[in-house]
C-alpha cells in the first residue's frame, strides 16, 4: 500500500483572507506532496507498507527519523486541510462544547490555552486538541513534525484539532506575525469535521 496525497476539499483560495492562495498552493502541493512521498519512499519494502498511517506513527521506532518525520508530516497535514472551511468559525456545539466547558471552564479558555500553545512553541512544529477515551480534551504542542499518536509526544490521546505553526504555513501572508495567524485559523475551523472526530474518538477503547 502506498499514500497518496489527498485532494483539498476546498479552492486554494477559499480560506482567504486568513490563509492566503500562494501559501495553500506551495502548502499543499510542495510541502505536503513531499512528506507524501518521502513516506512512501521510507516504507517501501518494509512491514509498515501495509499499515495506516495511524497504526505505523503509534508503534513507530522514534529512532526512525526518516517515518518519523514524513508519516508525521503526512498524517499532520491531512488532518490540518480536514478541519478547515470556507464556512468554518464560531464555536462547536453539541457534545464537543460540553466537553471543552468541562475541561477547559470555557470555550474562550480554550481558545486562550491552545492559542498559547501555538504561539509558545519555539521553531517549527504543531499546537494540538486531544481526545481521550472517555472524552477528556488536553491541549498540547509538539516540535517538528511530531504529534501525539506517538509515543511520548504531547499529551497523548488522539488529535482531533491541529495548528501548523511552521514558517511556511503562515510567513507569506503574515511574515513573523505568528498571533495573528493563529486569531485567524480560529475563523476557519470547521467545527462539525471536528465534532466529528471527537464522537469517533471519545468512544474508542
Amino acid at each position: 500500500m502506498s499514500f497518496e496525497l489527498p485532494n483539498l476539499p476546498y479552492a486554494h483560495d477559499a480560506l482567504e483572507p486568513h490563509i492566503d492562495k500562494k501559501t495553500m498552493e506551495i502548502h499543499h502541493g510542495k510541502h505536503h506532496a513531499g512528506y507524501t512521498n518521502n513516506l512512501n519512499n521510507a516504507i517501501n519494502g518494509t512491514n509498515m507498507s501495509n499499515l495506516s498511517i495511524e497504526k505505523i506513527l503509534t508503534s513507530l521506532d522514534m529512532n526512525n527519523m526518516a517515518v518519523r518525520n514524513n508519516g508525521g508530516g503526512f498524517f499532520n497535514h491531512s488532518l490540518f486541510w480536514e478541519i478547515m472551511s470556507p464556512e468554518g468559525g464560531g464555536k462547536p456545539n453539541g457534545d464537543l462544547l460540553a466537553a471543552i466547558n468541562n475541561s477547559f471552564e470555557s470555550f474562550e479558555n480554550f481558545k486562550s490555552l491552545f492559542a498559547k500553545a501555538a504561539a509558545t512553541r519555539f521553531g517549527s512544529g504543531w499546537a494540538w486538541l486531544c481526545v481521550h477515551p472517555g472524552g477528556k480534551l488536553e491541549v498540547c504542542s509538539s516540535p517538528n513534525q511530531d504529534n501525539p499518536l506517538m509515543k511520548g509526544v504531547g499529551c497523548g490521546g488522539y488529535p482531533i484539532l491541529g495548528l501548523d505553526v511552521w514558517e511556511h504555513a503562515y510567513y507569506l501572508n503574515y511574515q513573523n506575525r505568528r498571533p495573528e495567524y493563529i486569531e485567524g485559523f480560529f475563523n476557519v475551523i470547521n467545527w462539525d469535521a471536528v465534532s466529528k472526530k471527537f464522537d469517533k474518538k471519545s468512544k474508542a477503547v
